[in-house]
Formats: C-alpha cells, sequence, structure tokens
C-alpha cells in the first residue's frame, strides 16, 4: 500500500508534477491530484501501479511510512 503522503513525497524526489506521474503509470491526473489530497482512496491495483512506476524509478519505500532514493 502506498499512501498520499508516499506519493507526494516521492514525486519529490523524482521532481515530477502530477501530470508527469500520471504519464509515466498511465493513470489518470484526477485520479492522483485526488488520492494526493485525500479527496479519495484508489483501488489496489491501481495503488500497485503507482508504487511499481515509482520503483522503477528509482524510488525505495521504507516500512510503510517513508521514501527514498535507491542507493546505486
Amino acid at each position: 500500500m502506498i499512501t498520499p503522503a508516499q506519493c507526494r513525497a516521492a514525486r519529490a524526489l523524482l521532481d515530477w508534477s502530477q501530470q508527469r506521474l500520471a504519464e509515466q503509470s498511465k493513470i489518470g491526473n484526477a485520479t492522483i491530484r485526488n488520492f494526493e489530497g485525500d479527496k479519495s482512496t484508489p483501488q489496489h491495483a491501481t495503488l500497485d501501479v503507482l508504487r511499481r512506476t515509482f520503483e522503477s524509478a528509482g524510488i525505495e519505500f521504507l516500512n510503510g511510512t517513508g521514501v527514498r532514493l535507491r542507493k546505486e
């Protein structure tokens, strides 16, 4: 599971806009905006796509609470 705060933090680490995340994940911009704003919770499959998109870009999820860039 990924939280709205983790999504915002991961985007910040990558310097990605919501639009770029939408393009990379093929998820609607409105879905991302509503999720990050705590207005809705996407389905588990959508959250999984977001997580995999971030992980493929170099993000690591830490103990369900934080994120960091993967060390090379």
